[in-house]
């Protein structure tokens, strides 16, 4: 798709995230429960999450990668941690294990969903898909670390009761996280910027250099005023995605309950919603042959809902009140060992066909599925 700059001040992509946030505000307080206006808000929604996928698509041509991908993994993650501690707070069930259920939903979601999804949609348009495996693997190790530490290492320690730390564990954790996601970004967007970048590829899938950025898209970049309008749009879509999941969110839990589910479905519901701008975002760049950016976005979301997650988290525990369980059960455990193996498999080729995203997409099939049936 070309971006242009030229918009109209009142295209859909402008309107759908004002009227989104003005529908937000309004029933903020309200707590709807008619099934018309829910019908309205799940729309609205999905008009905020397609708009804030055309406006980091903005920003993106404008700040070249790996800025683009950045922005928005940060941005949506940022304000899916805002969700998280609103519904830690609201007293709902289950509260000590929503923190883990959602990061862990992400991880899934990103790990093996949207990898999954950008690896079978690019290799079956173009045959072979191609990135760097170096700055990849790099990602890829970093999302491990972060998950070890947060989410396996709780269910093993003894200091803590259950699958819960210490509170100096869980400071080291909160510090640790931070360390690692900062010493990414630093990475990522520093001296190795070129490692994140779309690379070319011969007809084999072997990579033979970086793209160039502007040799896919005719179109000129945005000039700044229009970078900066997208920008303040984009935080409003997002905005509204998370608080009109918010507010859909006890009628997932209604349904839930009726349908007899794990509570744990209502976080990965949620998860789902939250991550569908950077979903989108990623399927599209993978369909122009862009796999590196798809990648780029599923590694950085996984990297930032736990690196910002675990540390605001753990602030905020000084004034909730209760236990924060972070460990994952077996299952769980289990999913996530065969995910990082199947990962490092794909990654450490540089390239990959449709069968790849295949296997992916069975694993996250799997967590989604045991998920409902545990």
């Amino acid at each position: 798709m070309t971006v242009t700059g030229g918009r109209s001040l009142l295209s859909w992509a402008t309107v759908v995230p004002l009227v989104a946030l003005v529908a937000l505000l309004s029933m903020w307080s309200l707590h709807p429960s008619d099934p018309i206006v829910l019908t309205v808000l799940a729309a609205l929604l999905v008009g905020a999450v397609l708009s804030a996928v055309h406006h980091a698509e903005v920003i993106a041509h404008r700040v070249g990668e790996p800025y683009g991908s950045l922005i928005l993994a940060v941005a949506v993650t940022v304000i899916e941690v805002g969700l998280i501690v609103m519904l830690m707070t609201s007293g709902s069930e289950s509260t000590s294990t929503y923190a883990r259920d959602t990061v862990f939903a992400a991880v899934m979601i990103t790990l093996n969903g949207i990898v999954g999804a950008s690896l079978l949609v690019g290799a079956l348009k173009h045959r072979l898909v191609s990135f760097n495996p170096t700055g990849t693997g790099s990602a890829l190790s970093t999302v491990v670390a972060l998950a070890g530490l947060t989410l396996v290492l709780p269910s093993y320690t003894t200091s803590g009761e259950g699958r819960t730390y210490s509170a100096s564990q869980l400071a080291f954790a909160a510090i640790a996280s931070a360390t690692l996601y900062v010493s990414f970004v630093l990475t990522q967007t520093g001296q190795h910027r070129d490692f994140f970048l779309p690379v070319s590829a011969d007809e084999y899938g072997r990579m033979t250099g970086v793209l160039d950025e502007d040799g896919d898209d005719h179109a000129d970049p945005p000039s700044a005023a229009v970078a900066w309008r997208s920008l303040a749009l984009l935080l409003a879509a997002l905005v509204s995605v998370v608080g009109l999941a918010k507010l859909l969110s006890p009628t997932i839990e209604d349904a839930v309950r009726a349908l007899d589910l794990p509570y744990a479905v209502v976080g990965v519901v949620i998860a789902l919603m939250v991550l569908a701008p950077e979903s989108i975002a990623a399927i599209r760049n993978a369909s122009r042959d862009r796999v590196q950016i798809s990648l780029n976005l599923a590694y950085g979301s996984a990297m930032a809902s736990i690196g910002l997650t675990v540390p605001t988290i753990a602030i905020a525990m000084i004034w909730i009140d209760g236990p924060l369980e972070l460990g994952l059960e077996q299952t769980h455990v289990v999913l996530l060992a065969l995910s990082v193996i199947v990962a490092v498999l794909t990654v450490v080729q540089g390239r990959a066909k449709a069968l790849q995203g295949i296997v992916h997409l069975v694993l996250f099939a799997a967590f989604l599925f045991l998920s409902i049936f545990p």
